[in-house]
This record gives C-alpha cells, structure tokens and sequence, in this order.
C-alpha cells in the first residue's frame, strides 16, 4: 500500500476491523518510511451476474427489476417492502453462491416463485400467471391444485 504522504510502498497494519456494514474492512496503517498514519479500506470484489434472456441476449442481473416483478405481484396485499426486498436479497445470494456466473430467466423466475410462495399465495399465484404465461384455465387449475396439495 502505497504512502499518501511520502509515496514509500511499505506499510504495516496496526489495526483491522469491520465496518458497521460488515461489507468493508477498515484497516490503520503505518508508513515504515515517514511513520505517518493513514486509513485503507477492504471490499469483496465480486463478479457480476450475467442473465441470459429468452431470446439468447444477455445483460447484467438488476436487482430493482426482480423487486418491481415482486411489488407488482404483491399490489394490494398485506407484504412489506422490506419482506420483498429481503426476498431479492436471498435471490441474489443464492445466485451468487450458484456456480453459474451466467443465469438464464427461468431460473430466477422460479427463485422467486419459490420465495413468493412463501410470502403470500395470492402473489405467487399473480406472479406465476405472468411468469409461466398460462395458456387456458386448465394450466391455471393446475398451478392451484399443486398449491392446494402442497398446504396440506
């Protein structure tokens, strides 16, 4: 690390903590040089998500369209806005976690119907409606019966 006074390239770490976030780590250093004492701060570097669309285009994954696609589905309901973005937040982990660096949509639609089933049925219901495009009344049942079933 270089020295923001004297430009020497050594330092030593007197101390290292976390920031109030838990996302950065703040460290005080000493120039071994001048012995003047600065502070670094350490992030994760993480590598973005890459969605591949239906139509085999891709582009980086955006966290705000997944959360309006949740808040749409939640219109009117009982769900708060921190349930839904922390539901986005699990998303993201999970894909993250996932060894994929490259998501296709489907696989981020079912992530969130997943949590949405957990949050409120009635906005599972909507969001899968839209999500899988039901062709007639029939699929649709079908969803509500799987739903029905899996409660009891």
């Amino acid at each position: 690390m270089k020295c923001p006074y004297c430009g020497y390239v050594e330092s030593k770490v007197i101390d290292s903590r976390p920031t109030d976030e838990w996302e950065r780590i703040r460290r005080r250093r000493e120039c071994l040089k001048c012995e003047k004492r600065f502070t670094t701060y350490e992030i994760i570097e993480t590598t973005p998500l890459v969605v591949i669309k239906k139509d085999g285009s891709r582009q980086g994954f955006d966290s705000g369209k997944l959360l309006s696609g949740l808040v749409r589905a939640c219109e009117k309901r009982p769900v708060s806005l921190a349930v839904l973005e922390q539901a986005v937040n699990d998303i993201e982990l999970t894909l993250h976690n996932s060894l994929d660096k490259e998501i296709p949509t489907n696989k981020i639609g079912e992530l969130a119907m997943e949590k949405l089933r957990e949050i409120d049925e009635v906005a599972y219901v909507r969001f899968a409606s839209v999500y899988r495009q039901f062709k007639d009344i029939d699929s649709f049942m079908k969803e509500l019966e799987d739903l029905l079933a899996a409660r009891g």
